[in-house]
């Protein structure tokens, strides 16, 4: 399995801490949020990482530089162009990937405890083309899932995408080309609704944070002080 970490955005959640800095180089307790990311993807028996990078890219890049040598292979896909959105940014990056392995595509600012070895198993067991995390919780911004937790396409009510999820390189034949930005959730709509397998892994809201704000960052602290 390799890994896939979603850091180009511009952190405007969280500003003003990502007026000189990217969402990725902000801090909870001392660690950035980048690098508690790549300890987790290690943690899954990851060992090609590919990182997206455009806002303070060069800040990444850096941090990236004098981490790697004490990590393992890192990629950086570039986008300094062109912030291309999550579905760009996927499409975007497919050349660095080896084309044979599954792919967990992490974004930054989300911190837990999901076991995602266990959720590549489910991946390989259910023969998706696609494995969200997902699970019940309070946004607007929800899922519809059928009974075998197959996804139907957006809903009032369901179940949130938690920013974690597992892709077959096979995806990569099936996404737009990366000349513009686009949502990767749309083309998964658009894939399930064409007989693709995009299948869920459900697992507790707790012990999971979105750290995209000020306010969660001192819950993140307290509650994620051990990662």
């Amino acid at each position: 399995m390799e890994g896939f970490i979603l850091a180009a955005g511009l952190g405007t959640r969280l500003r003003p801490l990502t007026n000189d800095r990217p969402k990725a180089l902000v801090e909870v307790n001392g660690v950035t949020l980048l690098e508690r990311t790549i300890r987790r993807l290690e943690e899954a028996g990851i060992g090609h990482i590919v990182i997206n990078v455009h806002h303070f890219a060069d800040k990444v890049i850096d941090f990236v530089e004098k981490e790697t040598s004490r990590h393992q292979d890192i990629d950086i896909s570039d986008e300094r162009d062109l912030l291309l959105d999550t579905g760009g940014g996927l499409k975007h990056a497919a050349p660095l990937f080896s084309g044979k392995d599954n792919i967990l595509i992490h974004n930054v600012d989300i911190l837990s405890d999901i076991d995602l070895r266990d959720v590549e198993r489910k991946h390989r067991a259910d023969g998706n083309l696609v494995t969200l995390c997902v699970s019940r919780r309070q946004t607007t911004r929800l899922l519809a899932f059928d009974d075998n937790g197959l996804l139907m396409g957006r809903a009032a009510e369901g179940l949130a995408f938690s920013g974690i999820s597992i892709v077959s390189p096979e995806l990569f034949a099936l996404l737009p080309e990366a000349d513009h930005p686009y949502p990767v959730i749309d083309e998964y709509i658009r894939l399930s609704r064409e007989g693709h397998r995009i299948g869920s892994y459900q697992h507790p809201p707790d012990r999971w944070l979105d750290v995209g704000k000020p306010e969660t960052l001192a819950l993140a602290a307290s509650a994620f002080n051990n990662l």
